[in-house]
């Protein structure tokens, strides 16, 4: 008879096995619906590894996309460690964004060295605040943050469209539905000459090793893994869960609006209503995939990203859907949740009694 027992305990090798294996599973399970489309598996995994690692331009490409996925996974982690499900990091990159542009485009003008800081405080303040009426509901009604946070993104996405055809649209757009440029010195500065690579890159791996160490070696931290763990317990330990909770909802809504911030003032210079392809979704993978791990956040992210561009360099190269892209992501959460489990169980087989 088959039983699962409980581990005591999860080993650091298993812990950072499981992710590693699941990248290279659901790897190994998209060979199929390639070979379904008449492509060389072999040659398609080249052209894969080319379209990221190929050129200097095609391994920028890659760090560009995945630095809001790095905020968002980042956001997603450390709401998740206190058990609070932030689905709303897609629409608190709106509002970053929506900020980062109403203070980048002529608010405030002043030079770089104040603009910059003062765009990206703005972007993280909008976001931090998108996530507090979900936590706030959370709190003090008991209301579910999972339903509210994700209705929220709608409700942003509309209120953004409703901006765009309003105050923050572009007279000299030709009717585009997009807000003015933000100013030169408002922009996040480029890394690399010619190339789309941006300083929210840097901020993103800062932000990543403050949320690392603050979670593992700070007594806040060690207060958010207890809420995680056992709320009641936390609150009778003497722990202030409420406030921690909206501690925490802050700083995560913080880093998605971050993500916002790096694409209006890092990347397109501007905001349209599909600034986003669906990074604050893509963030709960990055952050599942991560084991929550803020360090492994960069990795997941890195990993995420090179598959999106690798399948939009393999599309083009042979004529095969960009959207293996998608099905290799949600294999990889599959094989994540299933490493996971059996992460925390173990089998065993008994034999059955007889009589």
């Amino acid at each position: 008879m088959m039983q699962l027992q409980q581990r005591q305990s999860q080993s650091m090798v298993m812990a950072v096995l499981i992710p590693v294996l699941a990248a290279l599973v659901a790897l190994l399970l998209t060979a199929l619906p390639l070979m379904l489309a008449g492509a060389n598996v072999g040659e398609a995994y080249q052209q894969m590894y080319l379209g990221v690692f190929g050129s200097k331009f095609a391994f920028t490409e890659m760090l560009t996309r995945a630095t809001p996925l790095i905020f968002t996974g980042l956001a997603a982690a450390v709401a998740f460690q206190a058990r609070l499900w932030n689905i709303g990091a897609e629409g608190q990159l709106y509002l970053g964004a929506m900020a980062a542009v109403w203070i980048g485009t002529g608010l405030i003008d002043g030079p770089a060295v104040l603009m910059v800081p003062l765009v990206v405080l703005a972007g993280a303040l909008a976001g931090g605040l998108g996530m507090m009426g979900p936590a706030v509901l959370k709190t003090r009604f008991g209301a579910d943050e999972v339903v509210t946070s994700l209705l929220l993104n709608f409700i942003i996405l509309i209120f953004v469209q409703m901006m765009l055809e309003g105050p923050l649209k572009d007279p000299m757009g030709l009717g585009w539905p997009q807000s003015m440029p933000i100013l030169d010195q408002a922009a996040l500065p480029k890394l690399m000459d010619r190339m789309r690579i941006h300083a929210g890159l840097p901020l993103a791996l800062i932000c990543a090793v403050i949320a690392q160490i603050m979670l593992t070696r700070s007594t806040w931290g060690f207060r958010v893994r207890a809420v995680g763990a056992n709320p009641a317990a936390a609150r009778h330990a003497g722990i202030n869960v409420n406030r921690t909770l909206l501690g925490v909802a802050m700083i995560s809504g913080a880093l998605a609006g971050m993500a916002g911030v790096s694409e209006v003032a890092g990347l397109k210079g501007y905001l349209t209503s599909d600034l986003s392809p669906g990074f604050g979704y893509t963030g709960i993978v990055v952050a599942m995939l991560a084991g929550l791990s803020p360090a492994g956040v960069v990795v997941s992210a890195l990993f995420i990203a090179s598959v999106f561009v690798g399948a939009d360099s393999m599309s083009r190269a042979m004529g095969v859907s960009s959207y293996l892209a998608d099905l290799t992501v949600a294999l990889s959460l599959i094989c994540v949740l299933v490493g996971g489990f059996f992460g925390r169980f173990k089998v065993s087989f008994a034999k059955k009694a007889t009589a």
